[in-house]
């Protein structure tokens, strides 16, 4: 379990949690997942390539009826990472309510 900062950022859990929401081996169209998560074209392709370069998301171009697309899905590894994270901050919020809990495991 380990907090993962690259993900940690708003956009970013966002995007992860979108994608893990269409479950394992689904893809989003870049305009659909602009669209869903009310970003402009520029700031998703910056989260986007972040995501991509950790290796948490695969993006693909191509055509569909002759217009150019792009479609976004998530990797393994991403869908991994954002598991980790998650629990990492179940972790965290669990300590904040029951400060007491933490030690009382430790021992």
């Amino acid at each position: 379990m380990r907090f993962d900062e690259l993900i940690h950022q708003p956009t970013r859990l966002k995007i992860m949690a979108y994608l893990t929401g269409l479950g394992a081996d689904a893809q989003v169209e870049f305009g659909t997942l602009q669209r869903e998560l009310e970003l402009t074209e520029g700031n998703l392709s910056r989260h986007l390539a972040r995501l991509e370069k950790a290796g948490y998301v695969r993006i693909e171009k191509g055509y569909e009826k002759k217009r150019p697309r792009t479609w976004i899905r998530l990797t393994g590894a991403g869908r991994d990472a954002l598991e980790d994270h998650l629990a990492a901050l179940e972790e965290l919020a669990r300590t904040a309510r029951y400060p007491g809990a933490a030690v009382r495991e430790e021992q």
